[in-house]
């Protein structure tokens, strides 16, 4: 299958220029820079010519932070059903997390997921290997060319996979070389502001407001400054996640290229778009573990993705049914689903003059491909994969439960519009979202390599 897309404006490492490109198969066969630059045959030689003009051609996005619930937790979610309203957000590629049912903290649980995603993922896919306190012997079996790195919840988190034994967090960040992905937030502090506030304020009155005063800024601060002087004492390779204050970001550095550094950082979207502000408004539909913090922590999060102190924004799609979001910041469900509207979201801060469009490319496509090493894909190369999104800036995306792909059918975005669309997604060669309906039959995906 050939198919040439005509005189779009390719987005990618720090430029934007018109160009032709030529898929073949699975791969960018070519690169033709300047309007109809092309050879004048080559439109009578494809099978397909899609006419560009007007449209923004960029990488799939790589999200290295998913939540898609296979198995045990798929009356939430599945990998179809979330990779399917990842490509309809321009997404071709993630990296799973493992507190599923059972977790993925053995190399045969691990392995289940892998083949469940070969049989039903409509995007590339990959899964992290979970750390606990008890199977430091079992990451020496991890498939090292399949696995984007170790996954430790150093705060509580659903399937108790919290790690919090000093001997084994020594061995893990001492021993392995991979990349260990981190989940900071310190339990103790947690438990101690929730038995504050139940003293204080009573149960009946915890409604989500009190959520970022519980899952606090130094509960935050504490674990992720205790995990950045742990990865630097011993040399590990440190990616923290969802950074959700301002104060954390004195951890990180911005004066190293992202190939030197061996502490990054991620933020998500959910982060940069919302505050505390908007609990009133939003309720329990922007719980998140971390919590959805100050909007000072907000406009720091926002000035960081642009300096460079944030190396990765990623979703941490997590989706829950509306009934497992009710109760109060106690008892309603942490996360909800952000993929199918993760990129448009960014666009539109970049439209707004935060950062660049070619920067929401930088941090969602060429950073997660550079710093987990991912084989040919998170850029516009010729021979790499053809993982390909056409982004419309004309074309608003109105949100609605209709138009909702995940499994959950809601969204914090509901009611809004956003000031781009997507108007297709390739996943290596093969068109599966276009025209805001996804392809007929499911897409080859693969699984992503690593060259650790």
């Amino acid at each position: 299958m050939t198919t040439l897309l005509q005189n779009a404006l390719i987005i990618n490492e720090g430029c934007s220029y018109t160009a032709s490109l030529l898929i073949r198969d699975s791969l960018i066969a070519a690169i033709y820079e300047g309007e109809h630059s092309y050879p004048e045959a080559l439109e009578r030689e494809v099978d397909e010519v899609m006419d560009c003009t007007g449209l923004w051609l960029l990488p799939g996005c790589i999200d290295d932070q998913v939540h898609f619930r296979e198995p045990g937790l798929t009356h939430k979610a599945t990998i179809e059903s979330e990779s399917r309203a990842a490509l309809a957000g321009g997404t071709t590629s993630f990296m799973e997390m493992p507190n599923t049912n059972p977790t993925t903290t053995t190399l045969e649980a691990w392995q289940w997921k892998m083949e469940r995603a070969a049989e039903s993922s409509w995007a590339n896919y990959s899964f992290f290997f979970g750390g606990s306190n008890d199977n430091a012997d079992e990451l020496r079996r991890i498939d090292r060319r399949h696995t984007p790195g170790v996954k430790l919840f150093l705060g509580s988190s659903t399937g108790n996979m919290l790690v919090d034994d000093p001997k084994t967090l020594e061995r893990i960040f001492g021993e392995t070389d991979l990349v260990i992905a981190a989940h900071c937030e310190r339990e103790e502090i947690i438990r101690a502001n929730r038995q504050h506030y139940l003293d204080t304020v009573g149960a009946e009155g915890l409604d989500v407001r009190y959520h970022p005063l519980i899952r606090s800024e130094e509960a935050c601060y504490r674990s992720s400054s205790e995990a950045v002087a742990l990865a630097t004492r011993l040399g590990s390779r440190l990616h923290i996640l969802h950074i959700s204050t301002a104060r954390e970001l004195s951890l990180f550095r911005n004066d190293l290229p992202l190939s030197e550094k061996r502490i990054t950082a991620e933020a998500c979207v959910h982060h940069l778009v919302f505050s505390d502000r908007d609990y009133e408004h939003l309720g329990n539909r922007i719980k998140w573990n971390p919590a959805v913090k100050r909007l000072e922590d907000r406009e720091a999060l926002r000035a960081a993705v642009a300096s460079g102190l944030i190396d990765v924004v990623a979703t941490d799609h997590a989706p829950h049914l509306l009934s497992e979001k009710e109760g109060n910041c106690l008892t309603a469900a942490s996360g909800g689903p952000l993929t199918q509207h993760a990129l448009v979201a960014m666009l539109d801060l970049a439209a707004e003059g935060l950062f660049s469009r070619e920067l929401v490319v930088e941090r969602m496509a060429h950073a997660p491909a550079r710093l987990f090493d991912v084989d040919r894909r998170g850029f516009v190369r010729e021979g790499y994969f053809a993982d390909l999104v056409l982004v419309d800036p004309q074309r608003p995306t109105l949100v609605t439960p209709a138009s909702i792909l995940s499994k959950c059918g809601w969204s914090p975005f509901e009611g809004h519009s956003f000031g781009h669309s997507i108007a297709a997604t390739f996943v290596n060669g093969c068109c599966a979202w276009r025209g805001g309906e996804l392809s007929q039959e499911r897409p080859e995906a693969h699984a992503l390599t690593f060259n650790h």
